[in-house]
């Protein structure tokens, strides 16, 4: 019979994760257990918003040593909120967007959103998506949108290329990219995960993608 003992880095990694949610002030970090295990992070306990999920989980990517993350906090909610009162909430949201397609959709099933329909460009399907998590009393947003492809295999692969290569805080020469039909996947190593989601957001806006695979690697903070 084994036990499973924290190392001194898992041990950092959590005092670290601990100390970005205290000060993140839109979050009762009291209410949130943190675990840590060669550099995966797990978030359990409660939230009292959907948001509030998110926000916890940006903070934990913040973290030094930090390279994966488990979100399994829960929503619970301080007061109730019916599913008539979100979906008119996300009909107003999505209006309030004018570059959304009116074909995308909203179906609310206690508390959980489901998103629906076809847009022309990822960033109206990301755009939808955030417009839900304001929402209150939102538990959950499953994004089912479908993005229509636009452009050639090749033609996105450059697009994407081009934009790296503007940006001053990315080393294009480490990110690979590759397309299949509508999803792009990347690989390569960036320095931080704020850098991962810069790429990850610049292959996000290429014309006729839907999914973006990130498999961008974030050096270890040991080792940089």
């Amino acid at each position: 019979m084994s036990s499973v003992t924290l190392t001194d880095r898992d041990a950092r990694t959590r005092d670290e994760v601990l100390q970005q949610l205290q000060w993140d002030s839109d979050l009762d970090s009291d209410s949130i257990g943190v675990s840590a295990e060669d550099g995966a992070v797990t978030l359990t306990g409660y939230v009292a918003t959907y948001g509030g999920k998110l926000e916890a989980e940006r903070a934990a990517k913040r973290a030094r040593g930090v390279r994966a993350v488990a979100n399994e906090l829960k929503v619970r909610l301080r007061y109730p909120h019916s599913d008539e009162a979100i979906a008119r909430e996300a009909a107003i949201a999505l209006r309030a967007r004018p570059g959304i397609p009116t074909s995308v959709q909203v179906v609310v099933h206690y508390g959980h959103l489901v998103l629906t329909g076809f847009v022309p460009w990822l960033f109206h399907r990301t755009a939808a998506e955030l417009a839900m998590r304001g929402i209150p009393g939102v538990v959950e947003v499953t994004n089912r949108i479908e993005v229509l492809p636009l452009s050639s295999r090749g033609d996105i692969r450059r697009r994407i290329a081009e934009r790296l290569a503007t940006m001053p805080d990315i080393d294009a020469r480490q990110i690979n990219v590759t397309v299949h039909g509508t999803t792009v996947v990347l690989t390569g190593v960036v320095a931080s995960w704020s850098q991962r989601d810069t790429v990850e957001r610049a292959a996000a806006v290429a014309p006729g993608i839907a999914h973006v695979e990130n498999l961008i690697e974030v050096a270890d903070g040991d080792d940089v």
